[in-house]
């Protein structure tokens, strides 16, 4: 089997934080940034009550209270999925004025202790939105379709995803 070597950590500029900086296992803070998401030409999102979860060479994912969407844009789908830290996902899609974009959110109804405080916090996939925004700034989705992160300036990686990243 080859060997996995972890790459280069990017040096964080000042206001900047390298993502190899972020512990295994994740952390879950609360964050006061102003987190914004659009589709279909809907703000469905604008929010400053979000949580984020950093892990190891992962941009940060933010989920959001259930009660910040729009009414009625989050409609439960099929599916999950399991994470060794936070336990079993349910699926969400998202509705706006006739346009579904089909699991395009996630949630932990019932995440493990650690995680307890994100208990029905919902993420959304940037990758699938039309935009999303921290504190103004556009995201940039994790590469990879797999992971949920959202590059901002603020955040260095490289972040797993990338090509050539899998076995990190």
């Amino acid at each position: 089997m080859p060997r996995v070597t972890q790459p280069a950590r990017i040096v964080p500029a000042p206001g900047q934080e390298s993502v190899w900086d972020y512990p295994r296992p994740p952390r879950l803070e609360p964050t006061a940034r102003r987190i914004e998401i659009e589709l279909n030409g809907a703000t469905i999102v604008d929010t400053r009550r979000a949580m984020r979860v950093l892990e190891t060479s992962h941009p940060p994912v933010y989920y959001i209270p259930p009660d910040d969407f729009a009414p009625g844009v989050l409609v439960p789908a099929g599916g999950g999925s399991f994470c060794e830290w936070k336990g079993a996902a349910t699926y969400y899609s998202i509705t706006v004025d006739g346009c579904t974009v089909e699991s395009a959110a996630w949630a932990y109804p019932d995440p493990t202790p650690l995680f307890e405080a994100l208990a029905g916090y919902v993420a959304v996939y940037p990758t699938l939105m039309d935009a999303c925004r921290v504190d103004g700034a556009a995201v940039t989705p994790q590469p990879g379709g797999f992971y949920g992160g959202w590059i901002t300036p603020d955040v260095v990686g490289p972040f797993k995803g990338e090509p050539g990243t899998w076995g990190w």
